[in-house]
């Protein structure tokens, strides 16, 4: 039987079509490329049904992704992660159809994981030996574990301020891990040296075709756990924009294979940024097709501080299509949003996480979102990967003290 359904690759710019047998990088006109299934075929051969019984990782879904036989896969089990209503959390916005899809409890602690997994599970069915990338962290961390479960060679450029926990995940891996005294964006020209210099497989942000299947097993499951049914609304933190654009992508396929409602309207999708860095929420506002590089982008939310994305016309192609929006929260909005989430829901949720409910919040008050709306709200990772976004101070007991009330 069939494993994946992989056709071919092409540029959503201009239409370029590309052989998926050989390693690609980016279009000749510099767009990303997006990968193709014979969805027609798919569509005769298997049904929902044939998914239900298999094992709960992002491989149940392996006829719609890239990987074109079982035993290139590199997998730590990702994937599958709940879809968790949360009811408190969601009364307090009075949003009383609230849930949140957790990734924190993915291998690596983040959703960059399904990323990585397929990704570098492709890289080595391709014959990639070695590969770079620059990261804001939880990326690097990712593709530099599950690199060297591959046994392929990395190499990790990430800004000095980047989460130190994410730095320790590259260096134990064995990557070749620098540090740049910038952002990512300094972080990317060094490694696009570095690629050019070495012939190093270049894993940047959308500059490989199948980081963004990975992330899409996000949509797919979560129309697989509401029993192949839409939320109204989808919100998630973007910074490279990878994981909106997989979702979109994801729920497009399943509406062709005729898994979901052809009449049923896509979910709205929300692009949630950090007022410090904000490039997709500026473009959506004047309504253009690409963004603008943000200068001198600041934020708590690091997994978000992207000032320019590749990847932006889709991202915002994919907010056009859903008549979805982009929504910019201040970092003292978000770790509010975080200690919130903790208190009333027992949700640990990372900062990009956090300002997504925060969005949710913002966008009911405004009314965006109506009363009894399903909403879905993505926590990209564990809080416990950012313990700089927390500070107490706790009260020191000697040993013969009794707690107050």
């Amino acid at each position: 039987m069939t494993y994946s359904y992989l056709s071919h690759l092409y540029c959503p710019k201009c239409g370029t079509t590309y052989d998926a047998a050989q390693r690609q990088q980016l279009c000749e006109c510099g767009s990303p490329l997006l990968v193709a299934y014979d969805l027609e075929r798919l569509a005769q051969e298997r049904t929902p049904e044939d998914i239900a019984g298999r094992r709960p990782d992002l491989w149940r879904y392996h006829e719609l992704l890239p990987v074109q036989s079982e035993r290139n896969i590199v997998s730590l089990g990702e994937g599958m992660t709940p879809l968790i209503l949360v009811p408190v959390l969601g009364a307090d916005m009075d949003i009383a159809d609230l849930h949140m899809k957790d990734e924190g409890i993915i291998p690596t602690g983040s959703f960059k994981a399904r990323g990585a997994a397929v990704g570098v599970s492709r890289a080595k069915e391709l014959g990639v030996s070695e590969l770079a990338m620059p990261t804001n962290g939880n990326a690097g961390a990712a593709w530099a574990l599950y690199a060297a479960r591959a046994g392929i060679r990395s190499t990790i450029v990430m800004p000095v301020d980047a989460p130190k926990i994410t730095r320790n995940e590259c260096a134990v891996s064995g990557a070749d891990l620098y540090l740049v005294d910038g952002l990512i964006s300094d972080a990317g020209r060094i490694v696009g040296r570095a690629v050019q210099e070495f012939g190093l497989y270049d894993a940047s942000t959308l500059k490989e075709p199948y980081r963004i299947e990975g992330k899409k097993t996000m949509g797919l499951e979560i129309a697989e756990q509401l029993g192949w049914e839409l939320p109204d609304v989808i919100l998630y933190p973007t910074g490279g924009g990878v994981g909106l654009i997989g979702i979109h992508k994801a729920l497009k396929e399943l509406r062709e294979l005729g898994w979901i409602d052809a009449e049923r309207k896509l979910p709205r999708l929300v692009a949630v940024q950090a007022e410090g860095c904000a490039p997709i929420v500026e473009a959506w506002r004047e309504g253009r097709t690409e963004s603008e590089f943000f200068p001198n982008s600041e934020t708590v939310a690091f997994g978000i501080n992207v000032p320019k994305a590749l990847g932006d016309f889709l991202v915002l192609e994919a907010l056009y299509e859903t008549n979805g929006c982009a929504v910019a929260i201040s970092d003292e909005t978000l770790l509010r949003e975080q200690e919130t989430a903790a208190r009333l829901e027992g949700a640990f949720v990372c900062p990009e996480g956090a300002a997504v409910f925060a969005a949710a919040r913002k966008l009911r008050a405004a009314g965006w979102i109506a009363a009894g709306e399903k909403v879905v709200a993505l926590n990209t990772g564990a809080g416990i990967k950012y313990p700089d976004t927390v500070s107490v101070e706790v009260p020191v007991l000697r040993p013969d003290d009794s707690v107050t009330r």
